[in-house]
């Protein structure tokens, strides 16, 4: 069998290729072939490839020197097994590339799904290795499709970023500001944070401050020229989802000794400017949510962990996506098109981008 992957160049990431491979007729014994079906592909992807090194996201498929596949949130059905407790037809849920089928190395195979466990992907954070079969999974509905694979990811980083902030009484703070408030990621901690007494400040760009004030979910937004009108007096955290280095300076500078944590969570602004060394205020640091997951399962079990996300999920895809506008695209040259408009940030923050390489 062929198959095509869209590969992107590891140091100039506007550079692009299509490569062809050979899938074997039949997977050897154990192994699987999963058709990709669709992906979604938002902003996060592209923070994805800017810590493709530091956090292994290339490690996901191996790529030839100076190239990768960016990991994408979708749905895959298994096409061939040459497992006896996966059958052929099994739909499953979690990361794949932007390629027409993977070979995958099912291990620790249960009713719920299994985890790929081929040697190019040991190491990885276990919640990247999972792969989930639909059918046993409470939080799917099949309707619900795009909106699953365009937030579900994304509201599982802010329902743990959400979760860490209380775990820590805020550090003190009362405001949560939140940069590049329009992003998808944003807007699922938004509406988690909007369930309790913290005043939510969104900062966004002058071209998405009417989209951003219209969800209802945040006290107060400013554009980031206006940032220095914050009140300063007031302890606050800052969860930063655009990695913008001159946002993150300016806010620190201008709170001083009342910034009282300060994370990266998100890359949206890519091309900006680095942070600066030093900064007032508590030091940044990159929040990383598999550890998060393991660190909170280690407390309560993973069982009981899932169970409360989702039935956050399910209560923040029910009620709290009317915003979002799915579009479909098909084919190596969609998935390329795509890919450099979002990119550049010219895809609308209510649009959600569901991409296929297949063209039927």
């Amino acid at each position: 069998m062929e198959a095509t992957h869209f590969l992107i160049k590891r140091d100039d990431w506007r550079t692009t290729r299509l490569i062809e491979s050979s899938e074997p007729d039949q997977p050897e014994p154990g192994k699987i072939v999963v058709r990709v079906v669709h992906v979604a592909f938002t902003a996060n992807n592209i923070s994805y490839i800017k810590t493709g090194d530091s956090l292994r996201y290339w490690d996901f498929w191996p790529a030839e020197d100076g190239w990768g596949r960016v990991p994408c949130m979708g749905f895959g059905e298994i096409v061939q097994s040459a497992h006896p407790d996966l059958p052929a037809g099994a739909r499953v849920f979690g990361w794949f590339p932007l390629s027409h089928r993977v070979t995958m190395t099912p291990d620790q195979v249960s009713p719920r799904g299994f985890i790929d466990a081929a040697p190019h992907r040991k190491g990885l954070a276990p919640v990247y290795n999972t792969y989930n079969l639909v059918d046993q999974d409470p939080g799917y509905a099949r309707e619900h499709e795009d909106k699953h694979m365009l937030l579900r990811g994304l509201f599982i980083t802010s329902y743990l970023v959400d979760d860490f902030l209380d775990e820590n009484l805020f550090f003190g703070a009362r405001t949560v500001i939140v940069a590049s408030a329009s992003s998808k990621t944003a807007i699922a901690l938004a509406f988690r944070l909007a369930k309790r007494d913290i005043r939510i400040v969104g900062l966004t760009s002058p071209r998405n401050l009417f989209f951003v004030n219209g969800l209802g979910l945040y006290s107060k937004v400013w554009t980031y020229a206006d940032l220095e009108q914050i009140n300063a007096d007031e302890p606050a955290v800052l969860v930063d989802m655009a990695g913008n280095g001159d946002v993150v300076n300016r806010l620190h500078h201008h709170l001083g000794n009342n910034m009282k944590y300060s994370c990266l969570v998100g890359a949206t602004h890519w091309d900006a400017a680095p942070r600066e060394k030093e900064l007032p205020g508590a030091k940044p640091q990159f929040f990383f949510a598999p550890g998060q997951i393991e660190r909170r399962a280690s407390q309560m079990g993973m069982a009981a962990l899932q169970q409360k996300m989702i039935e956050a999920w399910i209560d923040f895809r029910d009620s709290g996506s009317d915003w979002l506008r799915v579009t479909h695209g098909r084919g190596a040259d969609a998935v390329a098109r795509v890919y450099r408009e979002t990119l550049a940030g010219h895809v609308a923050p209510d649009q959600g981008q569901v991409l296929s390489m297949w063209e039927n």
